[in-house]
């Protein structure tokens, strides 16, 4: 991320203003200022706004754009963990459950990323996080994601324990593809608390026991949201910013661009782990993340996204 050296606060939240205030409302200044600060500095931006304009940045914005520039722009007022919190409050409200980004979140964070997401979630909500995952899903899917909520994985150990691993190994392949239907409660349990190193070790070791691998295993095994969930930790085990990077590339080559992804992705992990995603999408489709931002998307959501994203590989 392009962060200036030079940071004034104060000005920046006066030439926002101004922005704002603009005929038609300039938006590129919007988008220059606020996707090229940290996160930290937009807090700081948003608390001088306050001071001289005297109303709430994030009301400001809400009224001068809209959209998806609108989700993004207020997306990156959020911390990581209020935007993960809110999303995923979003994908439970009302009536019908958005699984798609609840098993994209739930499935893709790791322990200290959803044990900050559940503080935040009681701190905005007055609700707990797994009161509201269990009231919203069923059967095996709830099972899972609770597990994953629960925060009970392995912290990783310097040392290897290979009778571990064979065993769980074993277990994986006894509790699926051996068996006529599925022990998912077996599955559940070693996926929810094993630490990720163990977990990749043991997917290789799996290989040995079963003539298909554990992604392969899944769509065998289990359907529905339960196998996208197992899907997902899966590749996230593997490959975390790999995951990201496809999630991506699949959003902006379907029809009619799934913003929200985009959005959601660009947002949570712009202070996370973005040039890595970076990396990961050029090695991968063969062409930068940027390039295909540039192609997949217009107007000033694209100025923002190509901002936010950096620069090209």
């Amino acid at each position: 991320m392009y962060l200036s050296l030079y940071f004034d606060p104060a000005r920046d939240a006066a030439r926002i203003e101004t922005a704002i205030k603009t005929k038609g409302v300039d938006e590129q200044t919007i988008i220059d200022i606020l996707t090229r600060r940290s996160g930290e500095q937009r807090r700081e931006i948003a608390f001088e706004y306050e001071r001289i304009a005297k109303k709430d940045l994030n009301t400001a914005l809400k009224a001068a754009l809209s959209g998806p520039l609108e989700a993004l722009m207020l997306g990156l007022m959020k911390t990581t963990a209020q935007y993960d919190a809110s999303e995923l409050k979003a994908s439970m409200k009302g009536l019908g459950t958005d699984e798609e980004t609840l098993i994209e979140i739930v499935c893709s964070r790791n322990d200290e990323e959803l044990a900050d997401i559940k503080k935040v979630y009681k701190e905005m909500f007055k609700k707990d996080l797994e009161k509201d995952v269990a009231g919203d899903t069923s059967g095996d899917f709830a099972k899972l994601l609770l597990s994953l909520v629960q925060t009970k994985r392995d912290q990783p150990s310097n040392v290897v324990d290979y009778e571990k691993i064979d065993e769980d190994a074993r277990s994986l392949y006894e509790a699926g593809v051996k068996r006529k239907g599925t022990d998912v409660v077996t599955w559940i349990t070693i996926m929810s608390q094993r630490s990720v190193p163990h977990l990749q070790k043991v997917f290789e070791r799996y290989k040995s026991y079963s003539p298909y691998d554990m992604k392969e295993s899944i769509r065998k095994e289990v359907k529905g949201d339960l196998e996208k969930s197992f899907l997902t930790l899966v590749e996230c085990f593997e490959n975390r910013q790999l995951y990201f990077a496809n999630r991506l590339n699949e959003a902006m080559k379907s029809k009619g661009a799934k913003e929200k992804v985009v959005t959601r992705i660009m947002v949570s992990r712009c202070e996370v782990d973005l040039m890595k995603i970076r990396t990961e999408f050029r090695r991968q489709h063969k062409r930068s993340l940027y390039q295909t931002i540039a192609e997949h998307t217009k107007g000033d959501y694209q100025k923002a996204l190509l901002s936010l994203c950096g620069g090209d590989d």
